[in-house]
């Protein structure tokens, strides 16, 4: 087909849209409408039967070939092939349409294939996602990565890497990723360390499903890391926890959601000292069960969210309770569970929570309490006032010159009233009328002249009157 292509508009392909879900470290890629329609022809990306799998080469030549991926003279529709001072080695390089943000997950892929292509055809791409391929050979990897200048965003998830060795120099190849995805990949602990050893400049750090029970410091740190997502492991110790302080100066976001965390057990100063960075800290269903441990969270010195929902503290509270009792016991968040506070919330959670404790004894009182008691004082218990509708009522029954005290039922209808009447004033239902005299009202009698109607709609209290008038012919 040669290279006589005509010029291609502005790119267009949307910008992958990456989901990580806060609680489960999933990693999700949108691909753009131009890639869809590709992927759609006549199934053109299905992976071919290779037990060896497929190369990447391999892979991007197929998919973005322009008989699946063609190139759209529409505004806004069109891709950007970047040319390249690499040597001419490849027959399809320059008919190309490779995106910068590249989505290759599920395809097969197990090797790199020519890395002269790769560098002919990615370097532009500065976002690749490799989830679900065959990958477990990371020099594999590295020949990839390495081929590709200006990659930012890495995500390797569900590739096969338990068990397999990063040999420090590969390690260097992915010294330019500042976004490393290793979810659900097995991948050992002595490789992430190295892989922090080799990326300075790291900024986020996914490592959930991989099954990690404990965690071995690392010697030196990883200065820019800003989120660490380690949801759905096996951590259960805050030993193991405490690791991250010191691997990771700067983090900010500590997502560790779905691990079985029994309990914080450092002090004021250690926590202050070991996470002076953190913002945002995620416990969903963690074993925490003393309130002691949610305390503790105020010592992080610029802790403003936290996610803390299915621990088994929490279970005996209704939703309510649960809100308020965590707003009180933590000033300084600003978002819980993803909901903001606001300074009327916080009032009324602190003044709930001082008259929650008031009838604990003095050595069970949370440390909380006082500080509280300090800024509202010892508050009354709250006026308990029964909203439900009134049952009876006992009234005056006048009728002619005789005055009769009743109780009668509210919840019955005024027809079923004067059945109750028929026998006190010696008149039938139908030859009598009714009439309500409210005594604390100015008004005069109300006729009550609806049978189906239900007395309680008529408010009446104890001491009120029914007046019983006989009907005249």
């Amino acid at each position: 087909m040669g290279t006589g292509l005509p010029a291609i508009l502005e790119p267009s392909v949307q910008k992958q849209k990456k989901i990580v879900s806060r609680d489960s470290g999933q990693i999700k890629g949108n691909v753009s409408s131009a890639e869809g329609k590709a992927v759609q022809q006549d199934g053109a990306m299905e992976p071919a039967e290779d037990n060896d799998g497929r190369t990447f080469v391999e892979v991007i030549s197929e998919k973005y070939s322009p008989e699946n991926f063609p190139c759209r003279r529409a505004p806004g529709m069109g891709v950007v092939v970047v040319p390249t001072a690499a040597p001419q080695g490849s027959p399809m390089k320059d008919r190309l349409n490779v995106p910068s943000v590249l989505v290759l997950n599920g395809c097969g892929i197990s090797r790199a294939g020519d890395q002269a292509e790769i560098a002919a055809f990615c370097a532009h791409v500065i976002e690749l996602d490799l989830s679900d391929n065959k990958l477990q050979d990371w020099h594999e990897i590295s020949k990839i990565v390495s081929s590709i200048p200006n990659l930012a965003f890495l995500n390797l998830s569900s590739n096969p890497l338990a068990g397999m060795t990063l040999k420090p120099r590969c390690a260097e190849a992915f010294s330019r990723v500042r976004r490393l995805v290793l979810n659900n990949t097995q991948v050992s602990w002595d490789t992430v360390l190295l892989l922090t050893r080799k990326i300075p400049e790291l900024e986020e750090l996914f490592l959930c499903l991989n099954e990690y029970s404990s965690v071995s410091a690392s010697s030196a740190a990883c200065p820019n890391l800003r989120l660490l997502h380690i949801t759905d492991n096996s951590l259960q110790d805050w030993a193991e926890v405490r690791k991250f302080g010191s691997m990771f100066p700067s983090l900010d976001t500590l997502v560790m959601a779905n691990n079985n965390l029994a309990s914080i057990q450092d002090n004021k100063d250690i926590l202050q000292r070991l996470f002076p960075n953190l913002r945002s800290i995620n416990l969903h269903n963690s074993g925490l069960n003393r309130w002691e441990d949610i305390e503790k969270l105020n010592f992080f010195p610029k802790l403003e969210e936290v996610r803390l929902q299915g621990i088994p503290l929490l279970q005996t509270y209704t939703n309510a309770e649960r809100r308020s009792l965590m707003i009180a016991q933590l000033p300084s968040i600003s978002l819980l569970n993803g909901s903001v506070v606001s300074d009327s919330e916080r009032e009324d959670a602190e003044r709930f929570f001082i008259r929650y404790h008031l009838d604990y004894p003095e050595e069970e009182l949370p440390y909380r309490y006082h500080s509280l008691i300090s800024k509202y004082g010892k508050l009354e218990p709250l006026a308990e006032i029964d909203l439900r509708p009134r049952c009876h009522a006992q009234v005056e029954v006048h009728y002619e010159d005789k005055v009769e005290q009743l109780t009668i039922r509210l919840d019955q209808t005024v027809a079923e009233l004067k059945k109750q009447l028929a026998t006190v004033v010696q008149l039938s239902t139908n030859s009598m009328r009714l009439y309500y005299i409210d005594k604390g009202s100015a008004f005069g009698p109300e006729e009550l002249k609806y049978n189906t109607r239900a007395l309680h709609s008529y408010s009446i209290q104890d001491g009120d009157e029914i007046l019983v008038v006989p009907k005249t012919k």
